[in-house]
């Protein structure tokens, strides 16, 4: 990465007629492999490096990238940038909300380097997992695992005086089973994620949870029984909090979607500005707040600032079951006159940064799961899922259970096959009573735009529990 030449771009652009310009350098080096059935299929390692420009100028926005690394190609995409904005000019001219300048150097350490690990550790690792899983008398008929680490330099500069570089190593893997008992199949996925070094396979324990993602789809099969439909309380475990979070309270609340932009790419929003709701506006019970934090230690999504140099922070989306802020980048921001609150990601130097999710999920109470459990006479916990559905403004949901079992007086009787809730965003959350004190994270990845951009996040939560819903 040469900042020289970045800090050369920057001042080539700031030469013009621009009332903004910004720079964006990108370093990754990664490595990945995919095994199926204890068979290596694919190690592939790349480096890929560049930057990009943007620029305001009259009204419009421009953005142009390159690998190239010259003096010549740099002036030539600072001139691309300049007049793609220029052509994109209109009448609600485009502007930024305002921010400080900002330097900082800041990384993500590392305890094991994930440089030092080599390709044949990395391969036997996952040979032993599925050696492992189909050791303990299961019929795991299928196994696919996908394993990758990425080490990502960035180096940001601004025309508002922002300096930033950043070091991020990430580490992220990918399970995939499928158990047959009698002929009857059942299918499982589990994501992880973390930011820092090697050491995330000893705090994984990949293994055993694969085994125990194994035993449950057996025990499925063998004894899970329909639920009776009706009105029941309802517990749900981290997993689908999290995932309902992520959906119905994350993708809705992202400025640039409620604005319009991410219309004809990923959907809409169910709030708007002349609609029903709109910040103020009660969506769930006072027991629901959802955060979505970047500043968590090691998680997938950390980061300290965002890709237009904004510091990071967390955002409290819902608070008190009541919506309370919207995800920004300094555009979004500045058309619905609010500061920015570093919600812009890119995945790479040829990716525009886009109003994105970090790590949300739903906020700790203070319950024991044990009290959850004592106060329900007849009801579902469903502890993972294995479908979601949500329609494209966010509103209308449906999960089907993967890991279920029927409640009785308190008590976890037997498990249930694939129960199902469909409902909308508001009755979901307006039905929460109770959340515990314990919180857990799941890894994901989270698709958005065009080109798509899948930025790593976590989802989570603590348990949860819905009164009196319709579940079949």
């Amino acid at each position: 990465m040469d900042k020289d030449l970045a800090d050369f771009a920057l001042n080539h652009a700031a030469g013009k007629k621009v009332e903004y310009a910004e720079v964006r350098a990108h370093k990754e080096k990664a490595d990945g492999l995919i095994m199926r059935n204890g068979v290596l299929d694919a190690y592939v390692s790349t480096v890929d490096d560049g930057f990009c420009v943007r620029v305001l100028a009259e009204g419009g926005i421009g953005f142009a990238s390159t690998n190239k690394w010259t003096k010549e190609e740099t002036k030539k995409i600072v001139e691309i940038a300049f007049t793609l904005a220029k052509m994109a000019k209109r009448k609600d001219k485009i502007v930024f909300a305002e921010e400080k300048n900002i330097k900082a150097n800041w990384k993500v350490n590392e305890k094991k380097g994930i440089e030092n690990v080599s390709p044949e550790t990395r391969i036997e690792t996952f040979l032993e997992m599925d050696r492992e899983l189909t050791s303990r008398g299961i019929n795991v008929a299928s196994r696919m695992f996908s394993f990758g680490t990425s080490l990502t330099e960035k180096y940001f500069v601004n025309t508002e005086g922002s300096v930033i570089s950043s070091y991020v190593p990430r580490i992220g893997a990918y399970g995939f089973i499928t158990v047959v008992e009698n002929g009857k199949p059942e299918q499982a996925y589990k994501q992880f994620g973390y930011a820092g070094g090697w050491e995330a396979l000893d705090e994984w324990k990949l293994t055993e949870q694969m085994i125990n993602q194994a035993k449950v789809l057996q025990r499925v099969i063998k004894e899970a029984k329909s639920v009776k439909p009706g009105k029941m309380d309802l517990l749900f475990g981290s997993e689908v909090a999290g995932i309902a979070a992520h959906e119905s309270c994350g993708h809705p609340m992202e400025a640039d979607r409620i604005l319009g932009r991410e219309m004809s790419q990923a959907g809409e929003s169910f709030v708007y500005p002349r609609g029903p709701f709109w910040l103020g506006t009660k969506i769930g019970s006072d027991a629901v707040t959802i955060v979505d934090d970047p500043t968590i230690k090691n998680s997938y999504g950390y980061y300290e600032y965002d890709d237009e140099g904004v510091r990071a922070r967390p955002r409290y989306l819902y608070k008190n079951g009541v919506i309370n802020e919207f995800l920004h980048n300094r555009e979004t921001a500045a058309k619905l006159n609010t500061r920015s609150n570093g919600a812009s990601r890119a995945i790479n130097y040829d990716r525009e940064a886009i109003v994105r999710m970090a790590n949300t999920f739903v906020q700790p109470g203070d319950m024991n799961e044990e009290e959850i459990f004592e106060d329900v006479k007849r009801g579902v916990y469903m502890k993972s899922f294995t479908e979601w559905n949500i329609d494209d403004k966010r509103f209308n949901q449906r999960y089907v259970g993967r890991e279920a079992y029927l409640i009785e007086k308190g008590e976890l009787t037997h498990p249930l096959a694939r129960p199902v809730i469909e409902t909308t965003t508001k009755t979901f959350w307006s039905a929460v009573d109770a959340v515990s004190k314990k919180v857990e994270y799941d890894a994901a990845t989270c698709g958005k735009g065009d080109p798509q951009q899948g930025v790593p996040v976590y989802t989570g939560g603590p348990m949860i529990r819905l009164r009196s819903v319709h579940v079949k």
